[in-house]
């Protein structure tokens, strides 16, 4: 009969922890709270520069090395790492990571990002250009259909802000 007692007592136990309620922090707490802050070295706000004058700095001369502020347009939807933005030439910029040593959440579409790194005017392959396609979601075929490098403004961060949504 005890031992009956204890396997009841014991069962009811296990009932009780199973259905009862979450607490507050887990029914408040969103995917998206957990986007903004600091990826890779913290980003301070200061100094940055407009990326208008990102983009002309790395037309006439080919580099650039700052700070600037924008868009999350797209991320690796792999591992988020990469991200693109959005230029003001109607161009868009892929960002990287240094050294592949951070990556950003990959919900992290939409949100204003201040960026430090070096911007360069480069010439992507085709075999990146194809797995970058493939990380976006891209299909076989429109993979396919990418056989030209492309000529671009590429940006390598050492550190990524991204920042609340307004």
């Amino acid at each position: 009969m005890n031992r009956l007692f204890s396997l009841l007592t014991f069962c009811a136990f296990g009932l009780s922890i199973a259905c009862s309620s979450p607490t507050a922090v887990e029914t408040e707490k969103s995917p998206l709270d957990t986007v903004a802050g600091n990826y890779g070295q913290e980003v301070k706000e200061l100094e940055i520069t407009p990326t208008s004058e990102m983009v002309q700095t790395v037309e006439q001369s080919g580099t650039f090395e700052g700070k600037i502020s924008g868009e999350i347009k797209e991320v690796c939807s792999n591992k988020g790492c990469w991200l693109k933005m959005d230029l003001p030439n109607g161009n868009s910029m892929r960002v990287t990571f240094k050294d592949y040593g951070f990556f950003v959440p990959k919900n992290s579409q939409g949100f204003p990002i201040i960026l430090e790194g070096i911007a360069t005017l480069s010439e992507t392959d085709v075999e990146t250009l194809q797995h970058y396609a493939k990380d976006a979601g891209a299909s076989e075929e429109e993979i396919a259909q990418i056989t030209e490098p492309k000529k671009e403004i590429t940006f390598e961060a050492v550190g990524v802000k991204i920042k609340e949504k307004a």
